[in-house]
């Protein structure tokens, strides 16, 4: 049956809390981790969108931008609630039984509520931000050109409060086995 979630922060009841990771793992993972899938939605339809993102640490929030038209600013702009994953995913664990397959994964969730930042010296400071994430040796003015009002203009730069967050880690060798059936060969493992 079914837990019932209802009134629950959406951290509550964690199906495998031996794999959940604390805040100082979180915050490494996403300063490394290179994607991440913003969930938006509006009307009652879901939307989901990958992109880069920066995790400002000083003010504990994600930044992410997008173009000045589209789902992901119309949904922010009718219902700020926002949810992000970013994942790290490695080899795949077979098995002897099925519901024991598995995979090696990383990842993080946060729910937090995203503004449209719109004082054009922040949104340029958060720009460089994630830019910096990425490309950390390269420098505004000296190896690109920074950023122009007009494009300032055409993009939508985004701070999403973080107000809840977990992380897990899978990283074992191999999935669990059964002994009520015989074991996998070696071969599956290499």
């Amino acid at each position: 049956m079914p837990r019932n979630y209802e009134n629950q922060p959406p951290t509550t009841f964690q199906r495998r809390p031996h794999l959940t990771k604390d805040d100082v793992w979180i915050r490494a993972f996403l300063k490394e981790a290179q994607v991440g899938h913003f969930a938006t939605a509006a009307d009652g339809q879901p939307f989901l969108n990958p992109s880069t993102f920066w995790y400002d640490e000083e003010n504990h929030q994600i930044v992410f931008h997008s173009n000045v038209a589209g789902r992901v600013r119309s949904n922010i702009e009718a219902n700020p609630k926002v949810s992000m994953e970013a994942s790290e995913l490695g080899k795949m664990l077979p098995s002897n039984v099925a519901i024991e397959f598995s995979l090696q994964f990383r990842s993080v969730v946060l729910f937090g509520t995203a503004r449209i930042v719109t004082d054009p010296e922040e949104a340029k400071k958060l720009l460089y931000g994630l830019i910096g994430k990425y490309f950390p040796t390269m420098t505004v003015d000296k190896e690109y050109r920074g950023i122009t009002e007009k494009e300032l203009r055409a993009t939508s730069i985004y701070a999403v409060a973080i107000e809840s967050w977990s992380g897990k880690e899978n990283w074992a060798e191999r999935a669990d086995q059964s002994d009520e059936w015989p074991a996998l060969s070696e071969e599956w493992f290499k």
